[in-house]
């Protein structure tokens, strides 16, 4: 007879704990079920709970429960409910074996008329919970998932024309809040394999690419933020501007960045020009920015832009993330009409 276990959870976030009951499931029945609910005690979505799942367990079927009922009681009526609408997401799957590290899973498991497998219900095996990973998901790094773990780091991006203080402000805010940040790969490409101050066609790919990887290492050491100096969309403007086109790589990379960063800060060009010999001078700067701007609102990208002296955009940036709450409105802020 074929087995077929069920475990189910808000998962806000997936940790080890819940990995381990994942992988002992597996291990003991031929397939499956993970029911994931939607709750209010994270502002992650549920879609993004449950991509986590689906990435890292592709084997297993994800049930979406979108109406479920909220929150645990001993109570024999809230039982019944609970079992009434997990009967009614299975709709007729056999379950064999219950998995669960709550006191709950006695009931439901003879609602299923499945064998009750309660695992490390003290979290010895696992130490942990999703309640301390809420509260500082730094301090718990060990007990996440890379592909978890990105996803509860605010990302926070740094455009604008040569010369405006992006790696500046990169760096300083990284040391301010003791987190990582992604510098511009772009600069030390270009560095390395311009001629006569020219780069190829082709290079503006190896870019994007670089500094996503290197964006990408950055992101998994980061602590709350990751500060980025650039990204593709520049690089894809500068490939404009060196041969008036752009390669597919870079195109789609640009085009996805809309979606990569959380929030976007453009630098002005009120500071004073740092004329280097890598650079074409200010009336340069100022054509470069105007492109950049028109580039952000035809991709229709929200950004904030920070004048006057690194210490006031520092303020800025302090401002909004004080008030920014990730998959929230823009400050997290709720708008009727």
């Amino acid at each position: 007879m074929t087995t077929t276990g069920l475990t189910l959870g808000k998962y806000a976030p997936l940790h080890r704990g819940h990995q381990y009951v994942f992988d002992t499931a597996l291990a003991e029945c031929d397939e499956l079920v993970v029911l994931i609910y939607d709750t209010t005690v994270t502002p992650i979505p549920l879609s993004v709970r449950a991509r986590w799942i689906r990435t890292l367990y592709p084997q297993v079927t994800v049930i979406e429960a979108w109406d479920g009922p909220e929150g645990y009681s001993n109570e024999r009526a809230f039982e019944i409910v609970q079992e009434q609408y997990i009967l009614k997401m299975l709709a007729g799957r056999n379950i064999t074996h219950f998995y669960s590290s709550e006191f709950y899973g006695d009931h439901v498991s003879k609602a299923l008329g499945a064998i009750d497998r309660r695992l490390d219900e003290k979290r010895a095996t696992v130490p942990i919970s999703a309640t301390m990973i809420r509260e500082n998901p730094w301090q718990y790094r060990p007990f996440l998932a890379d592909v978890v773990y990105r996803d509860l780091i605010t990302k926070v991006v740094f455009v604008g024309a040569m010369s405006t203080g992006k790696s500046t402000i990169t760096e300083a805010l990284a040391k301010k809040y003791e987190t990582s940040f992604a510098p511009e790969y772009g600069r030390e490409y270009w560095t390395q394999h311009q001629i006569d101050r020219r780069i190829s066609f082709t290079a503006f790919d190896e870019i994007a690419v670089g500094h996503q990887e290197r964006e990408e290492a950055a992101l998994l050491q980061a602590n709350r933020y990751l500060f980025v100096d650039t990204n593709a969309i520049t690089t894809y403007q500068y490939a404009l501007d060196y041969h008036g086109k752009a390669p597919q790589l870079l195109t789609q990379l640009a085009l996805e960045n809309a979606q990569r960063y959380d929030l976007f800060f453009l630098c002005d060009t009120d500071i004073p020009y740092d004329d280097t010999w890598d650079r074409s001078g200010d009336q340069k700067r100022q054509v470069f920015q105007k492109q950049i701007i028109a580039d952000l609102k035809e991709r229709r990208i929200p950004y904030l832009t920070l004048s006057g002296s690194l210490e006031a955009r520092m303020a800025g940036v302090e401002s909004v993330l004080e008030r920014f709450v990730p998959y929230g409105n823009f400050f997290g802020e709720t708008l009727s009409v």
